[in-house]
């Protein structure tokens, strides 16, 4: 046995993050280390990488115990932790980043050319070919992630904590993260692995360690690993039916796009129609151009060219307040960023939008109407907080995409464009989500969303658009809607469109 932590416990303020936790990893050996947001996988985490100390546990490597009260001591025992908001600096070379804080060096001067030929060792090792005096910020995402591992093998890590590391990554580039995992493995390295992605735990973890409310939950190995097994271990209880879709009848046509153009792709035109009561998926590849629609759609970017109707009339949208005005709201990809004001509190979060509409003589915040807004969002998301007035930051990611619906679904939207509405948050609060789009849907708001989860689009959707180079490159229905027949058109091949018509 590599690692052994034995009866961890952690608390902060009000919170009792951990109690008397155990974990064990073998040399080679990958662990997925799954439960829902709050369960205390963080906080494990930062533990063992060093970056909060624990109340009370032991850590054993290899048959010793050691001490790990800091991110050098666990360096120092070979404990890296890969954070899912990449800890790189954009604007120096990949050698540079590599060594950043132990910089090779000469005559007291230092010495570039032999950290690049270091640095070039472990590119080799995750099977970058870039030169390693390429600029960070010249990298896709997916390149920056390889950087971060080949930094943590420079420190010879014998165990690599990865989190969430395919979230922001196209299937290609997560595919070639799991062809350097394997690799690595079969070199000795062991891996943690983090991610509320279920289908790759599947494909990749020997071993399933599951935490619940800071606790062990229990454990899976080999053939046990699988969706409903990790499901019921996280929740406690046997999801049946995930996706609780029931069929009703659609009503008006809410939402008709004509020939519209984006700046991403300006040579292709995306037209389609959106009912009330209908929820409509959009899937493609990372690139595909799924955001960009939603973007120009809402007036976040300007449109090119083409035509939009809400309920049969034609309206002009240049920006974000003329997309409210006419009854569309978005609630964007990077809720962190560009969904929640952090540091703000829920009260403020989901008044936000409306402090124009509920202002008092055109001018004067609505504090009343604030704070009934807050209220409101609290009681109908099922938002897990000790009051309106907690600051967004303190809360879960399930909990703070609730507060980012609660601000549109108070301006009694038209139409609802949702973009991934469940990256990032655990199995648990994905089924709230799901259930909310369910009962929007049955009360009559026309929903558009795009999901880069297949599973999640077939579950959830009326029917899917697919999207291939900024333009649809088909529509499936029923049992055209397949992950055989999402990909193909995904990558440009209507065939599939063709051999359901035969």
């Amino acid at each position: 046995m590599l690692l052994e932590v034995r009866g961890v416990t952690k608390s902060f303020p009000g919170v009792q993050a951990l109690r008397g936790v155990d974990l064990t990893l073998g040399r080679g050996e990958v662990l997925a280390v799954l439960g829902e947001n709050g369960a205390g996988k963080s906080t494990l985490m930062k533990i063992l990488a060093g970056v909060q100390a624990a109340d009370e546990g032991a850590f054993v490597l290899e048959g010793k115990e050691v001490r790990i009260d800091s991110v050098r001591a666990a360096m120092a025992v070979g404990i890296a932790l890969i954070h899912q908001e990449l800890n790189l600096a954009e604007n120096l070379e990949i050698a540079a980043n590599i060594f950043l804080g132990r910089e090779l060096r000469r005559f007291g001067l230092l010495d570039d050319e032999a950290m690049r030929e270091e640095a070039a060792k472990y590119l080799a090792m995750v099977g970058l070919e870039v030169d390693a005096a390429t600029e960070v910020g010249t990298l896709p995402i997916g390149k920056q992630q390889l950087v971060e591992i080949a930094k943590a093998l420079s420190v010879d890590a014998r165990v690599l904590i990865m989190d969430e590391p395919t979230s922001s990554l196209s299937q290609t580039e997560a595919e070639q993260l799991f062809v350097v995992i394997k690799d690595l493995v079969s070199r000795g390295v062991s891996i943690i692995y983090i991610s509320h992605r279920l289908s790759e735990i599947v494909g990749i973890a020997d071993r399933v360690m599951v935490l619940r409310d800071g606790e062990n939950a229990g454990e899976l190995t080999g053939t046990e690993i699988e969706h409903q097994a990790m499901v019921q271990l996280m929740v406690g209880r046997d999801l049946d039916r995930f996706y609780q879709r029931t069929p009703h009848p659609l009503g008006e046509m809410r939402l008709e796009v004509r020939g519209l153009r984006t700046a991403a792709y300006p040579d292709h035109e995306t037209s389609f129609q959106l009912a009330a009561g209908e929820v409509v998926g959009v899937a493609g590849l990372v690139g595909a151009g799924r955001t960009e629609m939603l973007e120009a759609l809402f007036g976040v970017v300007p449109s090119l060219a083409g035509e939009v109707r809400i309920k049969g009339e034609q309206v002009r949208i240049s920006s974000p307040q003329e997309a409210i005005a006419v009854g569309l709201a978005l609630v964007p990809e990077d809720r962190k960023t560009q969904g929640a004001i952090l540091d703000m509190s829920i009260l403020e979060n989901t008044s936000l939008a409306s402090l124009r509409r509920d202002a008092r003589a055109g001018a004067f915040l609505n504090v009343e109407a604030e704070k009934e807004l807050a209220r409101e969002g609290i009681k109908n998301l099922s938002i897990s907080t000790p009051g309106e007035e907690q600051l967004v930051r303190y809360l879960s990611g399930g909990n703070q995409q609730k507060v980012v619906l609660a601000k549109w679904l108070a301006m009694k939207p038209q139409v609802l464009l949702l973009d991934e509405p469940t990256r990032g948050i655990d199995v648990g609060a994905k089924e709230e989500i799901y259930g909310l789009i369910e009962a929007l849907a049955r009360q009559g708001m026309a929903i558009l969303f795009v999901s880069s989860e297949m599973e999640e689009v077939m579950g959830l959707s009326d029917r899917v658009l697919v999207m291939h180079e900024g333009a649809i490159s088909g529509e499936l229905r029923g049992d055209e809607c397949t992950e055989e027949g999402i990909m193909s058109l995904a990558t440009g091949d209507v065939t599939i469109l063709e051999s359901t018509k035969a």
